[in-house]
């Protein structure tokens, strides 16, 4: 878990340098009189994880956290199973976005990771699958006005009710 802790630690901190350079290329500054660039809210964010990266490889030089003292493998079988399964789960969210689109896939993943990985019963689930996706629905499609995938043509008569109540 030792050498784990610190590769993670070290694929997060090029990851936030990353994100920090795509987020520079739309300007970080502030401008006085119409606010914050681009890039502002993202380099910032990505700044912040690097500082947690460093304090993170801090613990573990250290060795004051307990996956810095411990020489035990990084994943047992169980976390490799949990591992897959979560894995999978968001492979099948982003691989149904274009076909049932954004909502509808979000309502699927909730399903999948509620029911099946939970285990939850369906008075849990079925408000969540429900009620988020519609959530999410009236606040990027209606107060944001911000488009996300429709998915394929048969999603069209969902969304036609949907965008009537909107506009």
């Amino acid at each position: 878990m030792r050498l784990g802790e610190i590769i993670t630690a070290g694929l997060l901190a090029l990851l936030s340098l990353y994100f920090m350079y795509e987020a520079s290329l739309n300007g970080f500054g502030y401008t006085r009189g119409s606010g914050p660039q681009g890039g502002f809210w993202p380099f910032w964010l990505a700044v912040g994880m690097l500082v947690s990266t460093g304090f993170i490889a801090l613990n573990w030089f250290r060795g004051t956290s307990p996956a810095s003292q411990s020489d035990e493998p990084l994943l047992d079988a169980f976390g490799r199973k949990t591992l897959l399964l979560v894995g999978g789960g968001i492979i099948g969210f982003v691989a149904l976005v274009d076909i049932v689109s954004m909502y509808g896939a979000v309502a699927l993943f909730m399903l999948y990771y509620t029911k099946v990985l939970g285990g939850h019963s369906w008075w849990v689930t079925a408000p969540m699958v429900l009620v988020f996706p519609l959530m999410l629905f009236f606040f990027f499609e209606g107060a944001m006005q911000i488009t996300m995938p429709t998915g394929m043509s048969f999603t069209d008569p969902m969304y036609d009710i949907l965008y009537n109540i909107i506009y």
